[in-house]
């Protein structure tokens, strides 16, 4: 059994040590309840271009340099993340190491400078990671399902934000009241994963954390919207097409044991090369050489989405026929054999990338901030052992046939009546 203890810095930010055998690794990762879904319309982006900012250095770690050259010369790996659920912060490194890399994360992710100069050039290379994403048609059909099946809620806008918000609109002063509104650590948490033989037991590591300071709980998000699905297209002169369509299905995202299921249901769908749209899309009809089926959680809505990049003039016949497995389904349901096949692929995946520090501690943020849960890596495998077939079928039954899409390619709005 995973060693699994929890302690609560003074600032209210949890602290969650999980023990790992056999590893030489440990993975620090801090993250918060600050995603995209968090901002308010004038400050969509930035969540994740405040994740960029921080970078720029600390207190102790000063600038840039300090930062990125003593994360090398521990022989760490230092990044972030941004998503509509949580930003987060996470270095690894040889388990020796470990309190020195604790001290460079807290270091600049804790107290941050925030330096007007340094946001400013900042801005540059931000802009350019938008123009970099508006120029890959595959991110530009993320960008348009999203507001298909979301509108103008924060789930339907891009985690990057608009061009003209870092142009125009972002300043240091809005930027530090987003960190100071949202980044609590009653809505965050901490989470050491690995090895953790050489962390000290003096309590060095929870001063660490206290690095961050004291914040009150921000109020809660705007709830997910009731699902109104459109069509969205953008007409490009282009051989290859972008096709996603997203469905809602009947399943409580707080209930761990429906997740699970939805997962099964998924990999059955388009989540192997055993699965009925790589088999069929792919493998028998030739009609792509990218089809997939993936489904996500928020906190409070979950989502089925479909995925397909492909032969502009075989784009309407692979989403006739991806609409119809859905259908086939749910009106027949799955066989036996292909839930007994999905469920242990999806569980021997989740094991495999559970060898990796870094995939169990993103995990645990997410069990942790976005659902509110224990945090247990063996239990998030059995979880899809134990997954039923009536389960599954519950799921395909609940998959109405409601569904949004967005496309890029040379297409209309009406090819997709």
């Amino acid at each position: 059994m995973t060693a699994i203890t929890s302690s609560t810095a003074p600032n209210g930010l949890p602290i969650h040590r999980v023990q790992l055998d056999g590893t030489r690794a440990v993975t620090a990762l801090v993250a918060f309840d600050a995603g995209a879904r968090t901002e308010r319309s004038e400050e969509n982006g930035m969540a994740h271009f405040l994740e960029h900012l921080v970078f720029k250095g600390g207190e102790k770690y000063v600038t840039y340099r300090d930062v990125n050259e003593t994360a090398e010369n521990l022989g760490a790996q230092l990044n972030a993340y941004t998503s509509h659920d949580l930003v987060a912060f996470h270095i690894t490194a040889r388990a020796e190491k470990a309190a020195e890399a604790i001290d460079l994360l807290t270091d600049f992710v804790g107290r941050p400078r925030l330096d007007a100069e340094e946001l400013d050039r900042e801005r540059g290379v931000v802009i350019q990671e938008i123009a970099r994403s508006n120029d890959q048609p595959s991110t530009v059909a993320e960008h348009l399902i999203d507001r298909a099946a979301f509108g103008d809620h924060p789930l339907g806008r891009p985690v990057l934000g608009p061009e003209e918000h870092l142009r125009d609109t972002f300043t240091r002063e809005g930027i530090v009241a987003f960190r100071e509104r949202q980044w609590a650590g009653s809505r965050g948490g901490a989470f050491l994963v690995g090895n953790l033989e050489h962390l000290p037991q003096n309590g060095a590591i929870d001063e660490l954390f206290a690095r961050f300071p004291t914040l009150d709980a921000p109020g809660p998000y705007e709830p997910a919207p009731a699902f109104d699905p459109r069509t969205l297209v953008e007409e490009r002169d282009s051989n290859q097409s972008h096709l996603r369509m997203i469905y809602r299905p009947q399943v409580d995202p707080t209930d761990r044991r429906a997740r699970a299921a939805l997962t099964i249901y998924s990999t059955l769908l388009g989540g192997s090369m055993g699965s009925r749209l790589f088999d069929e899309i792919r493998e028998q009809r030739g009609l792509a050489y990218s089809v997939y089926a993936l489904a996500h959680a928020f906190a409070d809505v979950p989502i089925l989405q479909l995925s397909a990049g492909l032969d502009s003039t075989r784009t309407i016949e692979a989403y006739t026929r991806m609409r119809e497995i859905v259908g086939e389904l749910r009106d027949q349901g799955p066989t036996v054999e292909e839930v007994e096949r999905a469920r242990a692929y999806a569980a021997g995946a989740r094991v495999l990338a559970f060898e990796n520090t870094n995939a169990v501690a993103r995990h645990a943020a997410n069990q942790s901030i976005v659902y509110g849960e224990r945090i247990d890596p063996d239990a998030a495998i059995a979880a899809l052992d134990a997954v039923t077939y009536d389960e599954v079928a519950e799921i395909a039954r609940g998959v109405e046939d409601r569904l949004a899409i967005g496309v890029v390619g040379p297409h209309t709005v009406a090819d997709f009546a």
